[in-house]
């Protein structure tokens, strides 16, 4: 009787081990990828949502993974709105970028502060390799409608450790260089961007 209960314990035990390591194996297998952005201002950790916006995540860690972003800078900082890098140098010389990806703005995410999203031209479908970390709660960058001025930016991820970064290098002195305004007066460069999950 007492061997038998002991069993029925034992085996209760075994099957609730066996179904959490299960679980947890899922919860690894599902989560989402992690980079680490190493600025001259500090280090930014970007949860990238897999799920939410496939093409974009598999686009940025393309990029990541070829040592692309490394020693550009962050070109365009608007205090109480965004800042924006991934695409030029000092010299505000554009960098070769691969071709242009579908905007996957309609997705539902929304540009909400230390959410990162693609820049992009005009056109909806023409983001590439720019992006930029909201500042604040942008609900006009988000999707509203399928016209060019209401197809939104594409949310791919959120900072989840750095924002204190983030907000050092928003409050940076800019102008014009070059032609183009908003940029940081002393470059802010973004020396690496790795895959850490």
């Amino acid at each position: 009787m007492i061997a038998r209960y002991t069993s029925k314990i034992v085996t209760t035990i075994v099957v609730f081990v066996l179904f959490s390591l299960i679980c947890l194996q899922l919860n690894t297998a599902y989560a989402n990828p992690k980079v680490l952005m190493e600025t001259s201002k500090g280090d930014i950790t970007i949860e990238l949502y897999e799920k939410e916006a496939p093409r974009t995540v598999k686009n940025f860690l393309s990029y990541a993974s070829e040592g692309f972003y490394n020693n550009l800078i962050f070109h365009r900082v608007i205090k109480d709105f965004m800042i924006q890098g991934g695409g030029f140098d000092t010299e505000m010389i554009p960098k070769d970028t691969k071709a242009p990806i579908k905007n996957e703005a309609r997705r539902g995410l929304g540009n909400n502060r230390g959410t990162i999203a693609m820049a992009r031209k005009p056109k909806p479908h023409t983001a590439s390799a720019q992006f930029f970390i909201n500042l604040v709660d942008n609900e006009s960058l988000n999707h509203s409608n399928d016209t060019h001025e209401g197809f939104g930016y594409a949310v791919f991820g959120e900072v989840i450790k750095g924002m204190n970064v983030v907000d050092s290098i928003a409050r940076v002195k800019t102008g014009i260089f070059n032609g183009f305004p908003n940029v940081p007066k002393e470059p802010i460069f973004i020396k690496n961007v790795s895959i850490i999950e």
